[in-house]
């Protein structure tokens, strides 16, 4: 099964990688796409899959408050956070981590070489090594990516997780996977 010329090699990245537009208010660092980064997968054969931006989908494209880049982005990312443990986003987030769990156990089951998910760090739902909360930057995890690490643990399934921020240090990290 799958004998063509694909590459079998898949990397799951956080949306606003490929899409700067779905983040919140102020916070861009590009006008689209990470272009260094997609630059790299593509270079090297790896198929993108795009997880859904949490928050957009769990709070919409405002984050619930028009005014949240007039605070400081760690002020708003903790605000965010919160509205992302009640009810509903809760509910919806969980509902996203199963979509994504779903798709790495079939590539997996398949036998397609899963080489990481890469995070955002200081994001309140994609962060990896920091998130913010209590209006700071912190070390710890967001909480979408919490809820899918530990759904793969109950799977048994040990995918490297990688958090980056618009820096160079980013592509030096998206390299390291590969």
């Amino acid at each position: 099964m799958f004998a063509d010329i694909r590459s079998k090699r898949i990397i799951f990245i956080a949306h606003c990688v490929l899409n700067q537009n779905s983040i919140s208010d102020g916070t861009a660092d590009y006008p689209s796409t990470n272009v260094d980064i997609i630059r790299i997968l593509i270079n090297k054969q790896v198929g993108i899959v795009q997880m859904p931006c949490p928050e957009l989908c769990c709070l919409g494209l405002d984050r619930g408050n028009i005014l949240g880049s007039q605070s400081p982005v760690v002020v708003e990312n903790t605000r965010i956070r919160k509205e992302m443990q009640k009810s509903p986003a809760a509910e919806q987030l969980a509902v996203l981590v199963d979509q994504v769990v779903l798709q790495i156990t079939e590539y997996h089951k398949h036998g397609f070489e899963i080489l990481g998910i890469i995070g955002i760090n200081r994001s309140p739902c994609c962060g990896v090594d920091t998130t913010s909360d209590n209006d700071n930057e912190i070390k710890g995890q967001g909480v979408f990516i919490t809820a899918i690490k530990e759904a793969l643990a109950k799977k048994k399934l040990l995918i490297p997780v990688m958090g980056i921020k618009s820096t160079p240090d980013a592509v030096n990290c998206v390299k390291s996977l590969l």
